[in-house]
């Protein structure tokens, strides 16, 4: 059955998001159709805003609405230790752990030569200059458990070393093959206090 062109074309746009499948698509896309013109409003004003007032960090790349995140200046945390994670989900799990309490620095991604994500396309420069700045002790990576994330973990420990910092990589208390996102609060926090030295 054919739907008409702009239910069809919210379907189809509503598919071009993570996780969303076909079925889940229409569900939404006759959920919405259900509200009213004011409902509609509100969704698209929130995504509006969302655009017109989030940022990346300029310290971390974390998401935030500032110039620089509230971790950033988070007077209570340690300049001396560095977790870097590949995406702004990835740092919301380490921090769920309460048990971290140093700075964080987002790649916006992971090495995938396959993607055309090299080096260049990472937010890698600004680590190693924060590094280079001094009075960082020790930097954990702590990439996802893929192919992507170990080939990232790996690249970043050759580059770090030579700035005798000290470099850990968190221990495999996350499934292979999974996403950071998705870990608990106790299997984060294994990962952290089993980290071992790259």
């Amino acid at each position: 059955m054919d739907y008409p062109a702009p239910l069809s074309r919210l379907i189809d746009e509503l598919r071009a998001l993570p996780g969303i499948g076909p079925k889940s698509a229409q569900r939404i896309a006759f959920h919405l159709l259900k509200g009213t013109r004011e409902d509609a409003q509100r969704l698209s004003a929130a995504v509006a805003e969302l655009l017109d007032s989030i940022r990346a960090c300029s310290v971390c790349n974390a998401v935030t609405d500032a110039e620089v995140c509230a971790t950033c200046v988070d007077p209570g945390r340690s300049d001396r230790i560095i977790c870097v994670v590949e995406e702004p989900p990835n740092l919301l799990a380490v921090e769920r752990t309460r048990d971290f309490k140093g700075r964080y620095h987002v790649l916006q991604g992971a090495l995938s030569p396959l993607q055309g994500i090299g080096p260049n396309e990472l937010k890698i420069e600004g680590l190693l200059q924060r590094v280079r700045k001094g009075g960082v002790d020790e930097v954990i990576l702590a990439t996802s458990p893929t192919i992507e994330g170990e080939a990232t973990a790996v690249y970043l420990a050759r580059a770090l070393k030579p700035l005798q910092v000290k470099v850990t990589r968190i221990a495999m208390g996350v499934p292979v093959g999974s996403d950071l996102e998705w870990a608990d609060e106790v299997t984060m926090a294994k990962a952290l206090e089993g980290r071992r030295e790259y």
